[in-house]
């Protein structure tokens, strides 16, 4: 039988990145105490205001068909929020919803990109952003996020990488896995180099609410000389931990919000009514879990360094945001899979090799910092042994 060519592209894109998490879980239902360090699942529950609003809401007959928009409700609010913290206005026509951020980021890179084009984006990179482009039948570009450099994008670096078939410049800040965050001069370069090839950007937000002390977040939107070729796009899953209820939104310019909406509504047509009536509710205030989950990330992210940094040939970058650290295993001799893989089996310790996420990260891990403290400290006690063991064998 014939299958469509998306198919070809995105073989290899999907569950194989999540091997060893996968894994994990097949031993964990085995009976096997893992550690599982993969995933990026918030550490609190969803908030009950919130899930009780959706439930109110179900009860009140908001369980019909929606638009392909968004509701209005959830339009108006988003339109505040960014209004309130972008410095500049937004209306319900600059916002478009759709079901969590993967979603969100599916719409836009098909609206924006088709083969034959060119997609410039960091490497490393979130694991489903070059399934992603590939999606849309561009190719990725890769362009290195440098340890040295904190895995910020070198503006100079963006710029080597246009040709004439670049169509878009897909940032994640702050980024996963890195924990980067760019820096308002960071995109105000960026932005001069999309300026000057007539690129649009596509800022993928979703832990804007998880930046640790310290470290200032910054939005392309936030710069009105780049209005007409940005694009936001982030979702409550991780600022309210509700992943399970799949609720995001881009935010750009209203002709490309009026251009995207009959993609939208060919997708999907429309949100879950009760469902948007607890992200308005969540977007209409601050967060009240995020404060805590960033003080305790943040904690755990010290806490890897000062128990693995410099410890057996491992180092420790630490995060400026988000939930996930890196720790550099190369002097181990090992690639990142052989040693999670490893790791895995001799102590049943779950992370995700660092290959996951881009050849800029061979060699490396990430962990969540999801887990209880106790955990993460059993988690540094198992990694040490097992680097231990492992230099003790190569010696």
């Amino acid at each position: 039988m014939r299958y469509a060519t998306i198919l070809d592209r995105l073989s290899g894109l999907g569950g194989a990145k999540w091997a060893v998490h996968l894994k994990a879980r097949q031993m964990k239902a085995e009976g096997h105490g893992i550690l599982e360090f993969t995933i990026g699942e918030p550490d609190v529950p969803c908030p009950e205001a919130l899930m009780e609003t959706a439930s109110r809401a179900m009860f009140a007959g908001r369980t019909g068909y929606s638009n392909g928009q968004g509701e209005p409700g959830l339009t108006r609010a988003l339109a505040a929020r960014y209004s309130a913290r972008r410095g500049r206005h937004f209306g319900p026509e600059n916002v478009m919803c759709f079901p969590g951020t993967q979603t969100t980021l599916y719409a836009v890179l098909m609206a924006l990109a088709e083969t034959g084009d060119e997609v410039l984006v960091g490497d490393p990179m979130y694991a489903t952003y070059e399934g992603l482009i590939r999606a849309t039948g561009a190719v990725p570009v890769p362009v290195s996020l440098r340890a040295e450099r904190g895995f910020r994008l070198d503006p100079a670096d963006l710029a080597a990488a246009v040709t004439p078939r670049t169509r878009a410049i897909l940032l994640n800040t702050p980024h996963n896995p890195t924990g980067a965050v760019l820096t308002r001069d960071d995109l105000v370069a960026i932005g001069a180099v999309a300026a000057a090839h007539d690129l649009w950007i596509v800022s993928d937000e979703v832990y804007e609410d998880l930046v640790f002390p310290g470290v200032s977040f910054a939005s392309p939107l936030d710069l009105p000389e780049l209005a007409d070729r940005s694009i936001a796009c982030a979702s409550i899953s991780k600022s309210h931990a509700a992943p399970g209820f799949r609720s995001g939104w881009c935010v750009g310019p209203a002709e490309f919000c009026a251009r995207l909406l009959p993609l939208s509504e060919t997708m999907l047509f429309g949100n879950q009514p009760f469902i948007a009536d607890m992200t308005a509710q969540a977007v209409n205030a601050p967060s009240e879990v995020a404060p805590g989950m960033t003080a305790r990330f943040a904690a755990r992210a010290a806490m890897l360094r000062d128990r693995l940094d410099g410890q057996h040939g491992l180092r420790v970058h630490v995060p400026q945001a988000g939930m996930f650290a890196l720790v550099d295993i190369r002097a181990t001799g090992l690639s990142g899979e052989a040693f999670a893989l490893s790791l895995l089996e001799a102590e049943h310790v779950a992370v995700m090799p660092g290959e996951s996420f881009g050849p800029a990260l061979t060699g490396w891990l990430r962990l969540a910092l999801t887990q209880p403290d106790a955990q993460t400290a059993e988690g540094c006690t198992r990694i040490l042994r097992h680097a231990a063991q492992l230099r003790a064998r190569a010696a």
